[in-house]
């Protein structure tokens, strides 16, 4: 591989987020925009802020959800998954890939949605042409194929935060660490399926149609998430749905039109935020403030306040038995 897979919202270690988030953050707009510069056509994300169908059912139609949550590292491999069941001929005509791309489970949850819905949805000519090369190709060898895929690499880096120190996230993870993975659900030939690239196929969790989805994956969700004590809150849900705009445009909703054109700005706000690193301009604003100080003769003065307030603080850390280094 020529060049590496930055760390990104998408890949779980950037932002962790719970059901009962608004859903106003930014990793919608992270998805929709990656999706979006892949060539995709009419397609968002929308978090979820609870497990209720009918909330779901409101986004129709739906392609499919991402379900974000913490990895049970220290789980032994068994030969079935703990709910539904490996689909291993599915594989041969679906778009499943394994991952072998430690810093892009995002994207790749993302990925094993869209590629699986071009019937439904237009993915663009480099999507259609990725597929169509991999399909042939056994699981391993697409995952393999996918982590050296230009295009896609270089679109999901495009949003990692620009950031002149070391990447704690990228390092790699111990058993004591905090292990987060992104997968997907959707349907697919008449079955609801679990797509994780860290599985060794699909996994089947029964018959579904498009209009059953909603109704179909929240028991599917609420039993993984029951596998956890009840203290943990750390699980995020995205949808993957239609253009908002689009059925807005169809209705004639202006208010709606004019609503998400304004969220579309701030994701796209939110966006170029994040390449930017302002550590630089800190430090130019910082040397103009000091320069202006000294050229007014206020910056001893500065300088003494704080000594005086630091000071000040540490006195009464003191006296509450509290030392401060």
């Amino acid at each position: 591989m020529s060049a590496g897979w930055n760390t990104i919202e998408s890949d779980a270690v950037g932002l962790l987020l719970t059901l009962s988030t608004s859903p106003n953050s930014d990793l919608q707009g992270v998805f929709t925009y990656l999706i979006d510069n892949l060539g995709v056509k009419d397609v968002q994300f929308e978090e979820l802020i609870s497990l209720d169908p009918a909330e779901l059912q409101q986004l129709s139609p739906i392609y499919g959800v991402i379900f974000l949550f913490k990895y049970p590292t220290g789980e032994a491999k068994s030969t079935e998954p703990r709910d539904g069941s490996y689909d291993y001929a599915a594989a041969e005509n679906m778009f499943f890939a394994n991952q072998v791309i430690q810093n892009a489970c995002g994207t790749q949850a993302l990925l094993s949605v869209l590629l699986n819905k071009q019937d439904k949805v237009d993915i663009g000519n480099k999507l259609k042409e990725f597929k169509e090369f991999t399909m042939a190709f056994p699981p391993e060898l697409r995952g393999e194929t996918l982590s050296n895929s230009e295009l896609i690499r270089d679109v999901h880096n495009s949003f990692a935060r620009s950031s002149p120190f070391v990447d704690e996230t990228q390092r790699m993870a111990t058993e004591s660490d905090d292990v987060y993975h992104f997968i997907a659900y959707t349907c697919i030939n008449g079955k609801l399926y679990e797509i994780d690239g860290l599985q060794p196929a699909p996994i089947s969790h029964g018959d579904c149609t498009m209009e059953m989805f909603p109704e179909a994956v929240i028991p599917v969700l609420q039993r993984r998430i029951n596998r956890y004590p009840a203290d943990e809150i750390r699980f995020n849900l995205l949808a993957m749905v239609r253009d908002l705009r689009v059925r807005a445009k169809e209705l004639g909703d202006e208010e709606s039109i004019n609503r998400e054109d304004k969220r579309r700005e701030a994701w796209l706000w939110e966006n170029a935020l994040r390449r930017h690193n302002f550590v630089e301009f800190s430090n130019e604003v910082l040397k103009a403030v000091v320069t202006d100080g000294v050229s007014q003769g206020t910056y001893e003065k500065w300088l003494e306040t704080a000594q005086g307030k630091t000071n000040k603080r540490i006195e009464e850390s003191r006296k509450k038995g509290v030392v401060e280094e």
